[in-house]
């Protein structure tokens, strides 16, 4: 398709897809659900999955071959702005006050996932490897994708669960924190293993991100808080969009994926600026609802279900992968919480919430299918294990935090009780 060609064809497709995600994130919202798996399922239901077996023509029209790069590429613009704004709200403070807990409870629900899922990775890597993909970035990607937690979706599951502030919700955003920061380190270094040809060329990949980083907390951080006191609001929207996207190429160029530049430059931009917060508002008014969408859509349109094929062997596979990634997720943290200190109930709503997918799953997954780590058959097999994983939570929550709002509920009726007993 030629770039003239390519224009009606998005003007066609872009009201549809925005409209199919739309519809699907707020059912998702009327059900207690993640909008986001609303707006995977739509892109699902439009992709080859459905759409393209029983009306192909319709795909053939909506979708042509040379749009999928297009939406590709608006998706992942609006993926890294998406991370950008996730690192400006990072907040430290939020690790103070149960550091030792979190501490605990983080790395265990982190580390039996990773080594289930390089123990699961060693079985899989013969059938679900490509030929390309070596064994040991293929065994840490796996690792890496059995042990992420969706910090955003779960700030979100928080707020409207009202848990936010509280101290369950507090330690579960730590220990999110804390996974994903474990995660992105990792996925750094299978990056740099999986675009590597020498132990020697990864590790200087490896030297090139962490110079990277210190580069952007140490130099830029200051540079840029200094530059935003005296610039007005439109020159620093050029400068923080500008600096978003080199950011994103030189990590791209380094060898690791564009989505690390974007978050370290987020990290690196201050908070309490007044053009940084109105430059963050103005992308999350246009990213978010627009561009980051696509993003989700592109994830179900790359899925075909069917590839999975009637043969029981990779739905048991599939079945296998969710078991051991929300088993070992939620039983770790669990058994951490309650050594830690907390009642079972307390640590096994804990375990839920940290077992929560979602968004980061995504970002994992499709870094994996871009680095050519995983097959089709197993990425949409981890797909549909971040969306089951993350519906799970919402009712497991409901579950496990009602009854003990029952139970609050009783004994402070008895107190009541006991209390006019008395007066009288």
């Amino acid at each position: 398709m030629t770039a003239p060609s390519a224009l009606p064809a998005l003007l066609l497709s872009l009201p549809l897809v925005l409209t199919a995600c739309w519809a699907g994130g707020a059912l998702c919202r009327r059900l207690g659900q993640p909008p986001v798996i609303g707006e995977i399922a739509a892109g699902i239901l439009l992709g080859p999955s459905l759409l393209g077996r029983a009306w192909p023509e319709a795909t053939a029209r909506l979708f042509p071959a040379g749009l999928t790069p297009v939406l590709d590429a608006l998706g992942q613009l609006g993926l890294l702005c998406f991370m950008f704004l996730l690192g400006r709200e990072l907040d430290p403070k939020a690790l103070r006050g149960e550091q030792r807990t979190a501490f605990t409870v983080g790395l265990a629900g982190f580390a039996l996932p990773a080594l289930c899922g390089a123990l699961l990775a060693c079985v899989l890597y013969g059938r679900y490897a490509p030929a390309t993909a070596g064994r040991l970035p293929f065994t840490l990607f796996v690792a890496v994708a059995l042990s992420i937690t969706a910090f955003p979706v779960l700030a979100r599951i928080l707020g409207d669960r009202g848990l936010a502030g509280t101290r369950l919700g507090t330690l579960a955003l730590t220990c999110a924190a804390l996974d994903d920061a474990l995660a992105w380190s990792l996925l750094a270094l299978v990056a740099a293993l999986a675009h590597s040809t020498s132990t020697l060329t990864a590790l200087w990949t490896i030297l090139l991100t962490a110079a990277f980083a210190a580069l952007m907390l140490l130099v830029v951080r200051p540079l840029l808080a200094r530059a935003l006191r005296r610039t007005r609001p439109a020159a620093g929207f050029v400068l923080l969009v500008g600096g978003l996207c080199l950011s994103a190429l030189a990590t791209d160029r380094i060898g690791v994926h564009a989505i690390l530049g974007a978050f370290l430059f987020g990290v690196a931009t201050p908070h309490d600026s007044a053009p940084s917060r109105q430059v963050a508002n103005g992308i999350r008014q246009f990213a978010t609802p627009l561009l980051l969408p696509l993003f989700f859509a592109g994830t179900g349109l790359g899925i075909d279900i069917g590839t999975l094929g009637p043969h029981p062997t990779d739905w048991l596979w599939c079945a296998a992968i969710l078991l051991v990634a929300s088993g070992a997720k939620w039983g770790a943290t669990a058994l951490a919480a309650r050594v830690s200190g907390l009642d079972w109930r307390g640590a096994l709503s804990l375990g839920a919430l940290m077992n929560c997918r979602g968004l980061t799953e995504l970002i994992v997954l499709t870094t994996g299918r871009d680095l050519h780590l995983i097959s089709p058959e197993l990425y949409t097999m981890l797909v549909l294990m971040a969306l089951i994983a993350t519906a799970l939570t919402s009712p497991a929550l409901t579950a496990l935090i009602r009854p003990r709002a029952a139970e609050e509920s009783a004994i402070l009726t008895s107190r009541g009780a006991m209390e006019l007993t008395g007066q009288s």
